[in-house]
């Protein structure tokens, strides 16, 4: 039977990273997207030239009043599309950075972070998980910014994703009786457009955050990519309840 993967905010960076990289290992992929609905086109655009079937359906993360809807037009995706109710593998990607410099945080900005990194996953995780097929695999999206402390102005991002790790433990647990594993990856400092691109545009910023770097390099999304296609493959159903860092060594 083949796989079947649902990545929220698949439609750029790291979540195409995950969807390219899926579907070249034979699984099919259900994409989420909250605005620029060519760019989630041509994400299924491109799986499907893999020979994977690929869809898209809109969705704003910090909409939770929303997810139940969600929920009813992505198992009739599932029905329709595979003939399936269930599927296989949830990647909780969708996100952004935020930046909330110490003293002047901004409250409503921290709320923005809380509902898209915390409240959205859990509660779409939860609505989803009853149609996860066992034996099946969850990863959210953290950051390596919960181990090593780069600029102050990501306390609250980072801050927000150390919840995710907890919340991460305690699914695990909850999931274990149906063999569902529940991880989290950390990536490290990613050449994509986090922060307004600066990782990926700025010379001068690589070279100061790859200065104590085992690769000496960031990473690219592809690296993301692999990461997470290891940590969901059907081997790895061993490995539950972890942070799993894909930094290539940033901060040793």
């Amino acid at each position: 039977m083949t796989r079947i993967a649902l990545i929220t905010g698949g439609n750029r960076g790291l979540g195409r990273a995950a969807a390219e990289q899926l579907a070249a290992d034979g699984t099919d992929v259900v994409i989420t997207y909250r605005s620029n609905p060519d760019e989630a086109e041509a994400v299924v655009a491109a799986l499907r030239e893999q020979g994977r079937q690929a869809t898209a359906i809109r969705l704003d993360t910090t909409q939770h009043e929303t997810f139940e809807a969600f929920r009813t037009t992505f198992i009739e995706e599932l029905r329709t599309r595979w003939g399936r109710a269930d599927f296989d593998i949830l990647i909780s990607n969708a996100g952004f950075d935020g930046r909330t410099p110490y003293g002047r945080t901004d409250p409503g900005l921290m709320d923005d972070l809380y509902k898209v990194h915390v409240k959205g996953p859990i509660l779409l995780t939860e609505s989803l998980t009853p149609h996860l097929h066992d034996g099946g695999r969850v990863v959210f999206l953290s950051t390596g910014l919960t181990r090593y402390v780069a600029n102050p102005v990501y306390s609250v991002y980072a801050s927000m994703k150390g919840a995710i790790e907890v919340y991460v433990k305690y699914a695990a647990k909850a999931l274990g009786p149906r063999a569902i594993t529940v991880n989290a990856v950390a990536p490290g400092a990613t050449a994509t457009d986090f922060g307004g691109g600066m990782i990926r545009d700025d010379d001068d910023y690589r070279a100061m955050v790859t200065r104590n770097h085992a690769f000496g390099r960031v990473g690219e999304p592809g690296d993301i990519g692999g990461a997470l296609l290891a940590v969901t493959a059907e081997s790895a159903g061993w490995i539950t309840a972890q942070r799993i860092e894909a930094s290539g060594g940033q901060g040793l």
